[in-house]
């Protein structure tokens, strides 16, 4: 019962054909494969799982009475800027994933809808959505180089760790400026002031 929408061709990486567990509760078999990444993925200019590279997947599919129970790892390469300071920089992040695939017909596939659990289409499995979901939503929000970057200065724009110590800039409160500007530079406006 496959159309041209849901045929999963066994070519593209991602696709899985799980035909040799037969559907028979408690066959398994480990995958291990690496794939590669066609979009990007994350939040361009923040953290991103950068298009051309690779995802490694380590992964254990048991066939259970419902369908494919897919649980492991994925990894992949991140690159991005950090939040504070703005310098790029490289990470790794490795997600967990369990899934099951329903089998067609399965009590699973018949009581639940369409997007809440996936489904083999023709023995086959594509694991691209779960993997891309899991990776995005494990990406940092707030990258940072290291946890103690001290970021920018707020009045000049440069990187505090390039600053020397005791960097600072004057500011006078607007409320204020008026009377220094009009006092000129005596300390307070006071005791070189003649009453």
């Amino acid at each position: 019962m496959s159309d041209d929408k849901t045929f999963l061709d066994t070519r593209n990486p991602w696709v899985v054909d799980t035909r040799e567990l037969g559907r028979r509760a408690g066959l398994s078999r480990t995958l291990r494969r690496t794939v590669p990444v066609s979009t990007v993925l994350g939040v361009p200019d923040v953290i991103v799982v950068p298009e051309g590279s690779e995802i490694d997947l380590d992964l254990l599919l048991e066939s259970v009475v419902e369908g494919v129970l897919v649980t492991g790892t994925a990894t992949a390469r991140t690159t991005g800027e950090c939040s504070r300071c703005l310098d790029p920089i490289e990470d790794e992040v490795e997600i967990e994933l369990t899934e099951l695939f329903a089998y067609p017909g399965s009590t699973t596939d018949v009581t639940t809808d369409e997007d809440e659990v996936s489904r083999l289409v023709d023995d086959r499995l594509d694991l691209e959505p779960i993997v891309r979901d899991a990776l995005v939503l494990a990406l940092p929000q707030v990258p940072l180089c290291s946890e103690d970057c001290p970021g920018l200065c707020q009045e000049c724009g440069r990187k505090w760790a390039d600053l020397e110590p005791g960097h600072g800039h004057e500011t006078i409160d607007p409320r204020w400026a008026a009377l220094v500007e009009r006092l000129g530079d005596s300390p307070a406006g006071g005791p070189d002031q003649e009453a």
